[in-house]
């Protein structure tokens, strides 16, 4: 069978020769968008995309023989995954392919940014000798801090260990042992804002990582720090960029990713600050990352439209389950336990402990994967799917362990999850009222009936009176209002547990009252 592939976005042509050789036919169609591409997209079994068109829900209506998008990349925000899934259509990307020269985009960086290299060559060229001006510093014996010590964090750091640096790292889901694999020690956040020379961010773009760096935060700086970005825009807040250099607290700043793409003049006023270097997104634009990923992603397709491997494969397994009304909603219900455990556990935590009973027992991989896609989802810079969970886990050091049982206690199917005896909350059971109402049932044999959505505040607390109008008058004090109550114990008079679901999501600075209650421990706010 013949299959026909469509490729946008000026894809490098290794992809059409790799199709060719395969027996497929490709049509390069590098500015096909809109109209044309909608009236267009019908024709074809598979197409490659970078990151200019957006594979969007409506565009899917138009594709009835599409079965395969493939991105000749890592990112995968211009496609609407859910969507792909739904309609039965295959999401594959090359997520090693870019690694080397996004990693040594950043070192060039952090190189350029000690010896002042743009300034001083952009000063030359203007006639001008002013060696005194351009005087840098040796990275050697400095320290870097690494945010994220995914495959790019990872190679950055070996990288800059060679040249000399003491290499500080952050990453919750890494363990102390795999870190010291890698020469890297890692520490809590304020730690290395505090302490480190250069710092350089690898994560994606969520709630904890936006405004890492900002004029708020910047007492935490160590002054003089220099700030790298070749990750995600609005890790660093932009508009407060002119402020930290120019009152000191940061002594430059080197970015390749931005907010908004390509920047818009309140941006570009940011650039043309004299102490930042900028380039306009560059960190896989080598000649042979590009054709790595083009010639990987060419691969892929062919090999998953002729049935042989589903390398690189996002949504693989979901659509093997999404038509089976058993499975689904259990999926649903493990990946809200993932992300759950992973805002209580503990930083580096290396074992995760699953025990399914009742029906579910008989999907324990896939739901396995599915908690692990929950537990790494929010703090890896790579898109994690049921199909790589495992995999991401691994390189972090992150051992994984399953039971199961069919026998059945008071829930016909519960999913126990234990993040070991050095966490704030040490065993967390979950179960499904129906397909649309997950809860938590049990936290360290606290009952408690908490539903798995919005925005929590999870606490243990005294068992005496007032300590919920304590919390409570906390929280009208801000004018926050109250949704749901859940409450615990396991004897009377001694702890309670309590969650709280509010209606808004909270700042550190909102949960700060809560966590200076007495009485009140083991704080916790999580977004479902």
């Amino acid at each position: 069978m013949s299959y026909s592939i469509l490729m946008l976005d000026g894809v490098d042509p290794i992809c059409g020769e790799v199709f060719a050789a395969r027996g497929m036919h490709a049509v390069d169609a590098p500015k096909l968008q809109g109209p044309e591409l909608i009236a267009e997209i019908g024709k074809y079994d598979g197409v490659v995309v970078r990151s200019a068109t957006k594979i969007t829900r409506e565009l899917l209506t138009h594709a009835k023989n599409l079965k395969i998008v493939g991105r000749a990349g890592v990112g995968v925000d211009n496609i609407d995954i859910n969507a792909c899934t739904e309609a039965g259509v295959l999401v594959m990307n090359t997520p090693d392919g870019n690694t080397i020269s996004t990693a040594e985009h950043t070192c060039g960086l952090i190189l350029a940014l000690a010896r002042n290299l743009p300034d001083a060559t952009n000063s030359l060229k203007s006639g001008q000798w002013d060696r005194k001006k351009f005087m840098g510093s040796e990275v050697h014996g400095k320290r870097l801090g690494v945010i994220g010590l995914g495959k790019i964090g990872s190679a950055v750091a070996t990288r800059m260990k060679a040249f000399g640096m003491t290499i500080l790292g952050y990453d919750p889901y890494t363990t102390h042992e795999k870190a010291a694999e890698m020469g890297i020690t890692l520490y809590d956040l304020d730690e290395i804002l505090y302490n480190a020379d250069f710092l350089t961010v690898h994560t994606p773009l969520n709630d904890k990582t936006r405004g890492l760096v900002s004029k708020e935060n910047a007492h935490k700086l160590k002054k003089g720090i220099k700030l790298v970005n070749c990750a995600r825009g609005g890790i660093f807040v932009e508009e407060d960029i002119p402020y930290l250099l120019d009152e000191g607290f940061v002594a430059g700043v080197a970015l390749d990713v931005f907010s908004e793409e390509p920047p818009t003049e309140a941006l570009y006023k940011m650039i043309k600050h004299p102490l930042v270097m900028a380039t306009p997104h560059l960190g896989a634009s080598t000649e042979e990352a590009q054709g790595k990923v083009a010639g990987q992603v060419a691969e892929q397709i062919a090999d998953a439209l002729e049935g042989k491997a589903y390398i690189g494969s996002l949504n693989g397994k979901s659509i093997a389950l999404s038509m089976n009304p058993e499975v689904q909603p259990f999926l649903h219900l493990a990946e809200k336990l993932g992300s759950f455990a992973a805002q209580v556990a503990p930083s580096h935590t290396d074992s995760l402990s699953v025990e399914f009973s009742g029906s579910c027992a008989a999907h324990a991989e896939v739901l396995t994967d599915a908690i692990l896609k929950g537990y790494l989802s929010s703090n890896v810079d790579e898109t994690v799917s049921l199909i790589n969970a495992r995999y991401y886990a691994d390189a972090r050091g992150v051992k994984i362990k399953e039971t199961t049982t069919t026998a059945v206690g008071t829930y016909s199917d519960l999913l126990i999850l234990r993040l070991g005896n050095n966490a704030p909350y040490k065993s967390i059971s979950a179960t499904m009222f129906n397909e649309h109402d997950f809860r938590i049932v049990d936290i360290d044999d606290f009952n408690i009936e908490l539903r798995l959505e919005g925005d929590i505040i999870l606490y243990r607390n005294d068992d005496k009176p007032g300590m919920l109008a304590a919390v409570s008058s906390a929280l009208a004090a801000q004018a926050i209002n109250i949704g749901a109550l859940s409450l615990g114990r396991a004897k009377k008079g001694v702890e309670a547990i309590t969650a709280i679901t509010v209606d808004k999501p909270l700042s550190q600075k909102e949960m700060e009252p809560i966590r200076k209650l007495s009485g009140v421990h083991d704080v916790h706010y999580l977004s479902i």
